[in-house]
């Protein structure tokens, strides 16, 4: 893990006061495997590099759960920073709904994928939000270094639960990049492959991943 990838997750994300949650080791242990990866295929490298933004954006975001594989949750953008929630857009205000990104869920392996609000394609504080986020990843990208070497295996500054799924979704990408045998391409390599567009980039549902020939 190297230092530039933890500043860019660190700039993501507004900063906490370590770990708040307290957990103890047994809870710690539960979690970890709960956060393992299962089902891991090699991919095609759009789709990886999509799930890799897609999950560094969700995982950027304030959550203080712990979530599930294919259990529904919302993501926005509300004054300046990400927050995951279990609350749909329709059940808040309409500040809230104007921040909303996308129904998210977290799949088996790890990786998480969107089904990105409409609004993320107009011109708005919503997409510029993540615009930014967009520009901070392929500046991460431009490097010699491997894919694998930069994934969040460890990042500290992490709050409990983030700092767990950024490691399971490490722990995914790695052996997916290795089963497609991408594992030496440069990141420099995998940059050419990013997408015109902002919100091209962001890792929609299964179906519509298997739809475009994505997976």
């Amino acid at each position: 893990m190297t230092p530039t990838v933890q500043t860019e997750l660190r700039a993501l994300r507004p900063k906490t006061d370590g770990n708040p949650e307290g957990k103890g080791t047994n809870g710690l242990l539960a979690d970890w495997r709960a956060t393992e990866p299962r089902g891991i295929v090699a991919k095609p490298q759009r789709q990886v590099l999509a799930e890799l933004f897609t999950s560094m954006l969700v995982l950027s975001a304030s959550f203080k759960y712990r979530p599930v594989p294919g259990g529904t949750n919302y993501l926005y953008w509300i004054d300046g920073a990400w927050s995951l929630s279990l609350i749909g857009p329709d059940e808040w205000s309409k500040q809230r709904r104007d921040g909303y990104v996308g129904r998210c869920t977290l799949q088996r392996d790890m990786t998480w994928t969107i089904e990105p609000s409409e609004r993320l394609a107009e011109d708005n504080p919503l997409s510029a939000g993540v615009r930014r986020v967009f520009e901070a990843f392929a500046n991460m990208l431009n490097t010699d270094l491997t894919l694998e070497e930069i994934l969040p295996f460890h990042v500290g500054t992490l709050p409990y639960y983030q700092r767990l799924h950024a490691s399971g979704l490490s722990r995914s990408l790695r052996a997916s990049v290795t089963l497609g045998e991408d594992a030496s391409l440069s990141c420099r390599d995998w940059r050419t492959q990013l997408p015109g567009l902002t919100h091209e980039l962001l890792a929609n549902s299964r179906d519509e991943l298997a739809s475009e020939g994505m997976v």
